[in-house]
């Protein structure tokens, strides 16, 4: 059989309530702390994450671009050094 004790009652109560104030006292610190990251972020000047890769994945594209760009001009150029050579022009 229980009993009602009107003390350990109280106890039980008060504890909730402080688990429950440690508890949003966190979230309010989490909050803090990221509000103060984003501010330094903004002034540092940094930028975010997905924004970095998105750039990056582009300066590779543009980079293989530029690569095949000159193996396409170089066996012109060859060619044409050679034809120069052929026939006496330049010389």
């Amino acid at each position: 059989m229980q009993t009602q004790n009107p003390f350990l009652d109280e106890i039980a109560k008060l504890t909730t309530a402080a688990v429950g104030l440690a508890q949003a006292a966190s979230e309010e610190a989490k909050a803090a702390f990221r509000s103060q990251a984003d501010r330094m972020a903004a002034e540092f000047d940094l930028i975010r994450r997905d924004d970095f890769e998105a750039l990056k994945s582009e300066v590779a594209g543009l980079r293989a671009e530029v690569e095949a760009l000159r193996t396409s001009k170089a066996p012109k150029a060859t060619k044409a050094k050679v034809s120069k050579a052929q026939t006496g022009v330049g010389a």
